[in-house]
């Protein structure tokens, strides 16, 4: 049902329910949760879990994107980030992890990034990667793939991220060619993941270009700041059920191409993570849940991709917190853990949720009951 709520007498608007606005209902049945299995595929390749870590330097180097394969998820590294601009980013990310002046974070965040790509260590950190023995992918923003894609795919990567704040299937310029998304995927050789989008008819016209998977959600978190710079607030509940919808209608469209949903934002801890797949995600994308872990490259800090935007950046920097770590990045994914906030674990919640209601895989999980609690 559309709940539709009258703003005033001119503009109506749709009721949406954020992650912590619902709740996962028990059933009949419960399960060993030795029994459970967080496997997923997408296109010819398979994880151990439904885990796409965020493609932010704070948490993803090229060896920790190695680190998360070699956990079972898929770490994605961000071609237009610090590893492509600097030879050895290391001392620039140590500065940025204790960065003392509030009002100067910011700024310096612009300043790092106002270095230009060097398209010869694109190829260079996928070199590392795939040493690394793990499945490869690489983050491209919208206005840079036609630059960069086919330069990442001759080095050998195994998936390609068409990530922004909000994409659409067709990218409209007038200051250079327009990325048809539909026709450059078609050409592609390798599968593509695009995102993200916020709603059934973008999540349905992303899966038309012939995608891998969508990215569900803005990345939104408690430090974004999307919501005071531009107004757009994703609440993720809604957003994910009505990609999950988009991608039954596209199966029955396509007579049975399947469309993986990954979502991202409102996620902080393993309930997060359950409520996001109850909702219908098949994956997660996760950022600053990882920032905790020793391997974060810049040391506990957290900013979002688009928080050194050199004109308009909507995201705040976040220091390391005195505690940090709380764990390796083993111990934060999938345990144990000694914090019983679900900050730890993260996965390990996710196989009790679906161990206590009784399903045995994440596609199963999909179908649980919730209810609205707030």
């Amino acid at each position: 049902m559309n709940m539709s709520v009258e703003i005033g007498m001119g503009k109506n608007a749709r009721r949406a329910y954020h992650l912590d606005e619902v709740a996962i209902v028990p059933s009949r049945r419960t399960r060993d949760v030795n029994d459970t299995s967080l496997a997923w595929q997408i296109d010819a390749f398979r994880f151990d879990l439904p885990l796409v870590a965020s493609p932010s330097d704070a948490t993803m180097s090229p060896q920790t994107a190695v680190e998360v394969g070699r956990l079972g998820g898929l770490g994605v590294l961000n071609a237009e980030g610090l590893w492509s601009r600097y030879d050895d980013p290391t001392k620039i990310l140590e500065e940025l992890a204790s960065l003392p002046d509030a009002s100067r974070r910011t700024r310096r965040l612009q300043e790092a990034y106002a270095e230009p790509i060097k398209h010869e260590l694109i190829s260079e950190r996928i070199r590392v990667m795939r040493d690394g023995g793990v499945t490869t992918a690489i983050r491209i923003s919208p206005q840079h793939t036609l630059e960069l894609a086919l330069e990442a795919i001759a080095a050998g990567v195994d998936l390609l991220v068409i990530q922004g704040a909000v994409v659409s299937a067709e990218h409209v310029t007038t200051s250079g060619p327009t990325l048809n998304l539909k026709q450059f995927i078609a050409d592609l050789d390798v599968p593509v993941i695009v995102g993200g989008c916020a709603n059934y008819q973008t999540a349905l016209h992303l899966m038309r270009t012939g995608a891998a998977g969508v990215i569900v959600g803005t990345g939104a978190d408690k430090w974004a700041t999307e919501d005071q710079v531009l107004g757009i607030r994703v609440p993720m509940a809604t957003a994910i059920s009505d990609a999950a919808a988009a991608r039954r209608d596209y199966l029955d469209e396509t007579g049975g191409r399947y469309v993986h949903v990954i979502a991202d934002g409102e996620l902080q801890t393993s309930g997060d993570i359950a409520r996001a797949i109850a909702c219908g995600a098949d994956a997660v994308m996760l950022g600053q849940p990882l920032s905790v872990a020793a391997e974060a490259p810049a040391g506990g800090a957290w900013w979002h991709p688009m928080a050194s935007h050199p004109k308009l950046p909507r995201g705040a920097y976040v220091p390391s917190p005195s505690e940090w770590p709380l764990g390796s990045l083993a111990t934060v994914v999938d345990g144990p853990a000694d914090d019983p906030n679900g900050s730890l674990n993260l996965f390990g919640g996710l196989r009790r949720a679906m161990a206590k209601t009784g399903y045995s895989d994440v596609k199963a999980f999909q179908k649980v009951d919730l209810v609205v609690a707030r």
